[in-house]
């Protein structure tokens, strides 16, 4: 059995579930080209927990309907996947072991972090699913710790992945959704910030993306608040110490939506 890669998938707007975009056709083609994996463990930028961890563990999570002004499509929309709450609970306790606060939270359904990428990358929704909060209230080394503490899941068939953004301005990204200008100019402080960081990456230089606040060209205006990049630094330590990493997409959308996804290891 091959050791699966960690996956960092930019999920976008929610509509993005039924776009026909760049980012939408390579989530479509990208569950053909992965093992299929026994489990999922998804980190998403919207289920968030200030000072723990929390791990999902209903047995069949509802679909949560985060948003609101998006096109009604995406209200009727299901992703019905099984949840593992026997799984939950191991992670929960791993990740005690390895220091976190923790615990296992029920009535929490799939939020579109998780959904929206899922539904085009295993439409079939029949492989369970388990999600892993960030916390907006830590940086870069906290969530690549719970990406190392996680890291054994891979051994066990489990695709762990981390589902953010590139690059999140929410403010300049709904300028631009509300005018429908879906194919906008990319901005220079987009650009120049996706590159650095996709070098970095790309360069295994961890010292360096742990520091992106401080380093990276435009972060605060690319990430105004840090939840939405987090999940890229699960991905990152639960592919483990000197994991090559491969970019497997880059586009925008709106213009300031960096589209970007990483395999890790």
């Amino acid at each position: 059995m091959a050791t699966l890669p960690t996956l960092f998938i930019s999920h976008g707007s929610p509509d993005t579930a039924i776009a026909d975009t760049g980012a939408t056709r390579f989530m479509k083609a990208l569950g053909a080209e992965l093992p299929r994996p026994r489990a999922i463990v998804v980190a998403s930028a919207h289920f968030e927990a200030e000072d723990a961890v929390f791990v999902s563990g209903d047995a069949a999570p509802e679909t949560i309907h985060d948003f609101g002004g998006f096109d009604r499509r995406l209200y009727e929309m299901r992703y019905p996947a099984p949840g593992e709450p026997a799984l939950a609970k191991t992670i929960a306790e791993t990740l005690r072991a390895a220091g976190f606060r923790t615990g296992v939270a029920t009535e929490r359904g799939f939020d579109h972090g998780t959904w929206v990428p899922l539904s085009l990358i295993y439409p079939q929704a029949d492989i369970p699913v388990v999600q892993v909060s960030v916390d907006p209230t830590k940086g870069a080394d906290h969530h690549l710790k719970l990406g190392e503490a996680l890291g054994r899941l891979r051994e066990e068939d489990i695709l762990v992945v981390g589902s953010g953004s590139f690059t999140h301005n929410l403010r300049e990204a709904f300028a631009r959704l509300r005018v429908g200008d879906r194919d906008a100019e990319t901005p220079d402080w987009v650009s120049t910030f996706a590159n650095w960081m996709t070098d970095r990456i790309l360069e295994g230089d961890q010292p360096a993306l742990l520091d992106y606040r401080a380093q990276a060209p435009f972060a605060r205006e690319n990430h105004p608040t840090d939840e939405h990049l987090m999940p890229l630094y699960v991905a990152l330590g639960a592919a483990g110490p000197g994991a090559p990493a491969r970019r497997l997409h880059e586009s925008r959308d709106f213009g300031v939506l960096a589209m970007e996804a990483f395999a890790f290891g």
